[in-house]
């Protein structure tokens, strides 16, 4: 068993804990190949709204700034707010690690990103940490069973897709803050696991450890309990987990480790090996809370599954659509958790939404706004925007097949032959392209006003679809309501 959780450990030299390194700014570390040590910072990114940049001598306590914010569950150390308050202090270096389980980071991962970049913008030093040694064991922490296992390819694109979208949010924080070089770096743990040999690890980090105390983290406590258990391999994550953090403090200078509150064992399970093998002080951890909705339910899955943030998984238009949905009870808790807008701005906001004459959703357009240009930059913004004015039932923007093929990975389509099309009903229509399920709903619907014909509310049933209907000869765009879709693709 204990050669099945170290099989990719069990070979070279030894590294623990005796190995410095020197600290390569991220700028001279290219993206080239498997390792990902590293990726350089982009200093041309497109600037997203912000805050005003901090100036040297006035940087903000940025626990202050998260607790206000309701990004702060707890902190390992009460001593870790007074370094961010000593103007006099060089700068902290965070990390905060993410697993390659899929291709894109999601919405629940987004938190991570966002506290690091408070953290960047208040003039410290992010370290994003890609799990290629962890991600091949799994995580146990909030899950009911154990994670299925990947293969070296699947992983391998993981690292690669999850490595771009950190980039891409990352460095659009580089020139903020007192740092403006190389504020942010990212690394991968198996570039120092593949060396790592079973008996070396057990001896020098395994000694540390106390089994009594790993078995009362709750991930554990929680999975000993379930009728599916937790394997020898799971039970090791928090381990590893630990020597990361103690790694990262020895050889990169890292002094905090943050993550969702689900993470606090694993993260103290790091302060405590820092402290017992190096004897040494300054390592902080520090958590936030998980992403909920106001009824208690977690916040970032949809219908159709996770809240993806690489636009291959979820367009720019669908992932701007989801925020734009969030409810009045908990708009003003995500703009403050989810964007930058100051505070001043979000308190006016919440405070309009209780006045005659508010327009509806006006908060919720600026929490889909700011946290689609950081996710997306401002061309997917711009795009998002697009698609949505013209997608809007009853809008005047004139349709064009490229914007209406931009949604169909979000909606439902279907492809008919222009023979059968031409001609054909309104209500036959809906009915054999799937917007209903009868003829009887889509009249009932029709005399209500509800159906609408490339953004054209149909007000007689006996609308027929003639050749100038056709989107430049390509496809239709039919809708129930304000939300239900289909296109239809003419072959």
């Amino acid at each position: 068993m204990a050669s099945r959780t170290f099989l990719c450990f069990n070979h070279g030299k030894f590294l623990l804990p005796f190995t410095t390194t020197k600290f390569i700014p991220a700028s001279r570390r290219p993206i080239k190949s498997l390792s990902f040590s590293s990726v350089s910072c982009s200093l041309n990114t497109p600037q997203p709204t912000v805050e005003p940049k901090f100036q040297m001598g006035s940087t903000p306590n940025v626990v202050k700034i998260l607790e206000e914010r309701g990004l702060l569950e707890s902190i390992t150390n009460e001593n870790l707010r007074l370094v961010c308050s000593d103007q006099t202090a060089g700068p902290l270096k965070v990390y905060c690690g993410f697993d390659p389980t899929a291709e894109s980071l999601h919405l629940g991962n987004l938190l991570g990103l966002i506290v690091l970049s408070w953290f960047q913008r208040c003039g410290h030093r992010a370290v994003a940490l890609i799990g290629g040694a962890t991600g091949r064991i799994g995580d146990p922490s909030g899950k009911s069973q154990e994670r299925p296992e990947l293969d070296l390819e699947s992983l391998e694109k993981n690292i690669a897709g999850i490595m771009e979208i950190v980039n891409k949010i990352l460095s659009k924080n580089a020139n903020l803050g007192s740092e403006q070089n190389s504020n942010f770096v990212i690394l991968n743990n198996y570039d120092w696991w593949k060396e790592v040999r079973l008996l070396d690890f057990l001896k020098q980090v395994g000694r540390y450890a106390r089994v009594g105390s790993m078995m009362s983290k709750e991930s554990v406590k929680k999975r000993l309990e379930s009728e599916q258990g937790m394997s020898y391999t799971e039970f090791t994550y928090q381990l590893l987990q630990g020597y990361d953090f103690l790694y990262l403090f020895k050889n990169e200078g890292v002094n905090v480790q943050i993550g969702g509150s689900d993470q606090w064992g694993n993260i103290t399970a790091g302060t405590e090996l820092i402290r017992k093998i190096l004897q040494a002080e300054g390592a902080y951890g520090l958590t936030f809370p998980l992403l909920l909705k106001s009824d208690g339910t977690k916040f970032g899955k949809s219908e159709d599954g996770a809240i993806w943030l690489s636009p291959s998984m979820l367009s720019p238009y669908k992932f701007y659509q989801y925020f734009f949905s969030v409810p009045d009870a908990d708009v003003v808790r995500f703009l403050k958790i989810l964007t930058f807008l100051n505070m001043e701005e979000i308190n006016e906001l919440e405070s309009a939404m209780k006045k005659p004459g508010y327009v509806p959703n006006t908060a919720q357009r600026k929490l889909a706004e700011e946290i689609t240009r950081f996710v997306h930059g401002e061309d997917g913004l711009t795009e998002a925007l697009k698609a949505t004015e013209a997608l809007r039932p009853g809008s005047e923007t004139k349709l064009d097949w490229e914007t209406i093929e931009g949604i169909t990975e979000d909606v439902p389509s279907r492809s008919l032959p222009y023979t059968e099309v031409l001609n054909l009903s309104i209500v036959d229509l809906s009915v054999s392209s799937g917007l209903f399920e009868s003829k009887s709903a889509a009249r009932r619907l029709l005399k209500q006003g509800g159906i609408y014909l490339n953004n054209n509310r149909v007000d007689n049933e006996s609308k027929r679809i003639e050749a100038e209907d056709i989107v430049d000869g390509k496809v239709l765009l039919l809708s129930a309501g304000k939300k239900k879709k289909v296109v239809v693709r003419i072959s």
